[in-house]
């Protein structure tokens, strides 16, 4: 048989998926404007980015693709705004896999007066109000198989209790070695299930914006959220001191250049809006990786109406 010159099959197979990926979406912003959350839309080009040590920025005439809408969101808390959420595309360069795209989608909120436990919160009662509404039921998922359970709370583990229980070197020693990140994908991330689980308090050299913990400055009130595998969301406290930020950055900055890596303007305009920023919370939640979930896939290509590879494709 002739193959059909004009065939989309590639994405006519991807339409069941994309209308779950809407109601995920509706679900969300219901979510948020019930709890009295005001959507904001900020730019996505920026004149400076976050300067993080293992987070590339795309250049487009000497701006910035976002990597998150992280900073021009703080500047709207710090305007008197105190509940507020967006849902963005934001930009990465060099991140491709089953579960990374260059280009991908971030829900984004931040609260006040509120620190990274009331987030934990948050993301229970945000993924049973998604479930609920999506296959409803707010107690439990199917991922590839295995039954989730989204009864609260949730399982919440130390960076460092997961070290000494999963990894084969103690958190400092990967700190010390810069395999921090090789040891938490291929040894920590694998051994966590798939249940919902709260992986918090990280050591302050992988929390570029996050409050120290003041009883223990040698880790930061952040935590990142895993469910069926996957890690789903990155909070944090956010640190208001602008004097500790500008060395954060420093420091970041300095990271990268060790790495070989460019560096970015400081955004100094950031800087000076945290003299005005109340005690605030934050947090960043894959929309793709949270439609893999719920669509029970394991590629986040099948998630998205177009990849790139997608826009370069030969059909």
């Amino acid at each position: 048989m002739e193959k059909n010159p004009l065939s989309l099959d590639w994405l006519t197979s991807k339409h069941e998926r994309l209308k779950i990926r809407s109601k995920l979406i509706q679900s969300i912003r219901n979510y948020f404007i019930s709890n009295d959350y005001l959507e904001v839309n900020t730019p996505c080009r920026i004149p400076a980015p976050i300067p993080e040590a293992f987070i590339d920025s795309i250049c487009t005439e000497k701006w910035y693709l976002q990597t998150s809408p992280e900073l021009n969101m703080k500047k709207l808390i710090a305007s008197g705004l105190p509940r507020i959420f967006q849902i963005c595309p934001c930009f990465r360069a060099n991140e491709r896999s089953d579960s990374h795209l260059s280009e991908f989608s971030l829900l984004e909120w931040y609260c006040t007066p509120a620190n990274y436990l009331d987030l934990m919160n948050d993301c229970e009662q945000l993924i049973r109000h998604i479930a609920r509404d999506l296959h409803k039921t707010n107690d439990c998922l199917t991922y590839q198989g295995e039954p989730i359970s989204l009864v609260c709370p949730w399982r919440r583990v130390s960076v460092s209790e997961a070290f000494k229980e999963y990894a084969s070197i103690t958190m400092r020693q990967a700190i010390e070695q810069e395999r921090f990140d090789e040891i938490m994908v291929y040894e920590i991330e694998p051994a966590l299930g798939v249940n919902p689980m709260f992986l918090f308090d990280y050591p302050k050299e992988r929390a570029a914006l996050a409050r120290l913990k003041p009883n223990n400055p040698e880790f930061a009130e952040r935590f990142e959220l895993y469910i069926g595998g996957h890690e789903l969301a990155n909070a944090f406290s956010e640190l208001r001191d602008p004097v500790e930020q500008k060395d954060r950055f420093e420091y970041e900055i300095n990271e990268r250049t060790s790495f070989g890596k460019p560096n970015y303007p400081v955004p100094h305009s950031f800087l000076k809006m945290l003299y005005l920023m109340p005690e605030t919370a934050g947090i960043a939640m894959g929309i793709d990786r949270l439609v893999m979930l719920f669509t029970d896939t394991t590629c986040i290509d099948d998630v998205v109406t177009f990849t790139t590879d997608d826009l370069l494709r030969d059909d």
